[in-house]
């Protein structure tokens, strides 16, 4: 099967071969395609796939994706990342936002960076993707929820908003995620630990009058012509014991 990709580019062209091809060789194993051919002319990409059965099919819809990002200017190794199944990729055209003028394109591209490029790192951190600007676009691969957030930020400072709205905007979106995976983790420990939960743990001592009170229903219902189940109800538990007394 044969598969057109996003044309590359020029000045990006040799970033995808890479030195003596290593780059698109490296793509080509990670994605399972059986060639990636790449004209170092006019930047059309081609990836050729073998039969059905014998790559991965998402990998295949994903491929266009990392051509797009290296061509957009992110680095090969953080754009073959993409072929992961929990990695995700967007591009904000800043053009959508002040048009083709390249001096309001690069004051966005400025507010975006900042003194020293704290500003996309500070994104970076609190949303866990990768930002990398190139011309009029900006391209974002992370994972889902922090991809969503680091787009949002994006595109809160290419319309205007101050810096200090967007920090906050994305320190409270990351509190909220933290919020939300603990209690998506206490859900998992007491689905995994049926004897976890409910009124009983949270009173030092219910549960084991709970488990004593249980013990002398099943003991109540026992059969006695059955010698084994007479035998253990009259087992003591770790919690019982017999005093004897004189009368």
């Amino acid at each position: 099967m044969r598969q057109g990709m996003p044309r590359v580019p020029k000045d990006r062209i040799a970033v995808l071969i890479g030195s003596k091809g290593v780059t698109a060789k490296s793509i080509r194993n990670a994605s399972g395609c059986k060639e990636l051919n790449i004209d170092s002319e006019s930047g059309e990409v081609e990836a050729i796939w073998g039969e059905a059965g014998t790559y991965d099919p998402v990998k295949a819809m994903k491929l266009p994706d990392v051509i797009k990002a290296i061509g957009r200017g992110m680095a090969p190794k953080a754009a073959i990342r993409l072929l992961e199944d929990n990695h995700f990729f967007e591009m904000v055209d800043l053009r959508n936002f002040v048009g083709k003028r390249s001096n309001q394109q690069r004051r966005i591209r400025s507010r975006i960076i900042g003194s020293q490029g704290r500003v996309r790192k500070l994104i970076e951190n609190l949303t866990d993707t990768e930002i990398t600007i190139y011309k009029s676009t900006v391209v974002i691969i992370g994972e889902q929820e922090g991809l969503f957030a680091a787009r949002q930020a994006i595109e809160m400072l290419a319309g205007g908003s101050e810096h200090g709205s967007v920090l906050g905007y994305l320190e409270k979106d990351r509190r909220r995620a933290k919020l939300s995976n603990r209690s998506l983790e206490t859900i998992e420990i007491r689905q995994d630990n049926p004897n976890s939960g409910g009124f009983e743990t949270l009173v030092p001592g219910l549960a084991d009058i709970s488990n004593r009170k249980s013990r002398k229903m099943k003991a109540a219902q026992v059969d006695p012509d059955n010698q084994d189940a007479v035998n253990a109800m009259m087992e003591l538990s770790d919690d019982e014991e017999i005093i004897w007394e004189e009368e």
